[in-house]
């Protein structure tokens, strides 16, 4: 029988990296452009009520959010402690926060702002109706309650 023999060693071609850039630049710009940025840091726990009528925010460039439960760090106590963007803050300093947010605001967009409550479910109705009002005072009268969509039950 004859046998075949190979004359010298076949190599594998090079890998052809024209298109890569163009395949990295594709992702980056896939995760730029579904990637979304929080704002501010939870120090507090939240497990926002249920509703079953509820409503979607149109413009979340035009909300101001106020967060309120039990402080993560244990150090702060186990009372219901109010959030201000990054920083815990008392009812006295709801009035400055909504001037600050008013004045960085567009002044045509000024007359749109709302004021979102983040509220933990266990906090007690009396710390909400300190803040709303002080959101009176200031006359901040668009008020948000965020909530969790709910099972709607039969009767």
């Amino acid at each position: 029988m004859a046998r075949f023999a190979r004359e010298g060693k076949r190599e594998t071609p090079g890998i052809n990296t024209g298109s890569m850039s163009d395949i990295i630049f594709m992702f980056l710009f896939f995760f730029m452009v579904i990637t979304t940025m929080r704002e501010s840091t939870l120090l507090v726990r939240l497990t926002v009520p249920q509703a079953t009528e509820i409503q979607k925010l149109e413009k979340k460039s035009l909300v101001s959010f106020i967060y309120v439960g039990q402080p993560m760090d244990t150090k702060y106590g186990t009372e219901s402690r109010i959030q201000l963007n990054n920083q815990y803050g008392q009812i006295a300093d709801i009035q400055e926060f909504i001037t600050r947010e008013r004045e960085s605001r567009d002044e045509a967009d000024r007359n749109f702002l709302t004021t979102s409550l983040k509220v933990d479910e266990e906090t007690r109705m009396g710390v909400i109706s300190d803040i709303k009002q002080e959101l009176r005072q200031i006359g901040a009268f668009k008020i948000n309650y965020s909530t969790r969509l709910g099972i709607v039950k039969d009767r």
